[in-house]
């Protein structure tokens, strides 16, 4: 076992495992860390704890200090340049006519570099771009392309739901998520209904996927005949929530009766396992 803590960083939506050497370290405390892009401000996300050496990377790299009230306030001045930052970047590329969008941009700890993020529907030559903007800035720059998703990621909004995106609330990783979770769910399977503002598939089908998974293989299949304490009737939809069954059956004078049945009340044909009416097609970047 080692001992551990996670440490996030602004522009990453990943938990990284430091070496606490010995401290005791609080969520939300901010620290100061070595990393392969060089001297990092993150924040404690997970507090001191034990992972099964098969969870980390070793070697482990340590925690190089607690991060200072003047640290923090650098942090902020740093924040407080960025949306000038996107401004001129945003200026540059309409000036040299390139087909990007900036999103977002850091500047690094230490103020040796400056990265903006940017989307861009293919390949971009932003050589001329690096070069105007290391001129007017003043830094070392550095240009990273990224997905839709990781664009909400960074910038957050309002989901469908009403609630703030999840990538930009808790997720720490994207995971692939396919149409075939859309169908355990019991949801419509139009595009407009079950993607987020990324244009891509709700990241929630995924981390909600399980339990309608299991509860999708007790429910009878729509359109198939079920037997009911009222005699034969034809399934119209299923309540995984509620594990409910919707019912339809055609009374004597051809009028058509619709029901709610629990599903403990109801015989049926139970599902092939490996049934699926739709390929499971993935949505991952």
């Amino acid at each position: 076992m080692a001992k551990i803590v996670g440490v996030k960083f602004a522009h990453s939506g990943k938990v990284y495992y430091f070496d606490p050497k010995g401290e005791e370290y609080k969520k939300g405390e901010g620290v100061i860390v070595e990393t392969a892009r060089g001297v990092e401000y993150g924040v404690i996300i997970t507090e001191n704890k034990e992972v099964e050496d098969s969870e980390i990377v070793q070697p482990l790299k340590p925690i190089s200090r607690r991060a200072s009230k003047r640290d923090s306030e650098k942090v902020k001045e740093n924040e407080q340049k960025i949306p000038n930052i996107i401004k001129k970047s945003t200026e540059e590329v309409l000036k040299l006519g390139l087909e990007m969008k900036i999103v977002d941009a850091e500047i690094s700890f230490d103020g040796s570099k400056i990265v903006i993020y940017f989307t861009a529907p293919n390949r971009v030559d932003f050589r001329d771009l690096v070069k105007s903007l290391a001129q007017e800035l003043h830094h070392r720059i550095e240009l990273h392309q990224i997905g839709s998703r990781d664009e909400t990621k960074l910038l957050g909004g309002i989901a469908p739901c009403g609630r703030v995106c999840c990538c930009k609330a808790f997720l720490h990783d994207f995971k692939a998520v396919t149409i075939k979770m859309a169908k355990n769910q019991g949801l419509s399977l139009n595009p407009a209904k079950i993607s987020g503002l990324c244009g891509r598939l709700m990241c929630c089908l995924e981390y909600e996927n399980e339990p309608y998974a299991e509860a999708f293989k007790k429910m009878p299949k729509v359109g198939s005949e079920v037997q009911t304490p009222d005699g034969k009737a034809i399934v119209i939809s299923n309540n995984m929530l509620k594990m409910t069954v919707k019912t339809k059956t055609s009374g004597r004078d051809g009028t058509l009766i619709y029901k709610d049945y629990n599903l403990d009340e109801l015989t049926f044909k139970k599902k092939p396992c490996a049934e699926s009416d739709v390929d499971d097609v993935s949505d991952a970047e």
